[in-house]
């Protein structure tokens, strides 16, 4: 009993073990390009039970050396609205092995590429929170799970919003003992599906994904006997590259 209470101690959310939702929410990175101001984000529940979600929306401050710190979207100047990114709604129910939806909308100042943290966090209904459902219905939902431990896993996304006036400009270099790509551009330019292997397939380390944000660079020395294959997306322009060490 003592292990138990620990765990739900160090868990976010302790529930019913045999029914719960569980949730899916697809790629963690999503672009808005130029010209767009609204985007479809689904949320998939491969549960048991009906999935009570909650979309919450923090904006990422990057610094020079790279780190970051996430903040409350702020009011535009006349106070009409949040400047950024919201969601509606933002409430979703989620029923067990379905979809549903919810529209990302940008309102503000796109002079330049912003950054947003979306998370997914599934939540057992609380009289005072805003989901559309009666006190009958969540007396339902919380005896609906069964005894024991159950962790709601929610799910943090980056939401990428392009400048409204995208420019995409990389400088590549390439000789015999490195590749790098700087972005010269205003938006980010991404390396994707970055697969460094031997020459004989065999030996392939993890592949990985990189987001090369404006003035900044990526790169790698090249290694003999080893090949890279990865490709460079500048919003809807993808270009495969390979490249023997």
């Amino acid at each position: 009993m003592k292990r138990l209470a620990v765990l739900c101690a160090i868990s976010l959310f302790c529930l019913g073990a045999q029914a719960a939702p569980k949730i899916h929410v697809g790629v963690v990175y999503d672009y808005m390009d130029a010209g767009k101001s609204t985007y479809m984000k689904r949320v998939f529940n491969g549960g048991t039970s009906t999935a009570f979600v909650k979309v919450n929306i923090l904006e990422m401050i990057y610094n020079d050396d790279g780190t970051y710190r996430e903040v409350p979207l702020q009011n535009q100047a006349d106070a009409t609205a949040r400047d950024g990114l919201m969601a509606s709604p933002a409430r979703l129910i989620v029923p067990a092995n379905g979809t549903q939806g919810t529209r990302l909308l940008f309102m503000g100042n796109r002079d330049k590429e912003r950054y947003f943290r979306v998370r997914f966090v599934p939540v057992v209904p609380q009289t005072e929170d805003e989901f559309a459902v009666s006190e009958q219905e969540r007396e339902e939902f919380k005896d609906s799970l069964a005894a024991g431990v159950q962790i709601l896993a929610g799910y943090g996304t980056v939401f990428f919003v392009r400048p409204a006036q995208t420019r995409f400009s990389s400088e590549i270099h390439h000789d015999a003992r490195r590749y790098a790509l700087r972005n010269n551009g205003n938006s980010v330019v991404v390396i994707d599906e970055f697969r460094d292997c031997a020459a004989n397939a065999q030996d392939c380390r993890p592949t990985t994904k990189h987001h090369v944000m404006a003035g900044r660079s990526f790169g790698f020395d090249k290694e003999p006997g080893r090949e890279y294959h990865f490709s460079v997306i500048e919003g809807t322009e993808t270009k495969k590259v390979e490249i023997k060490g």
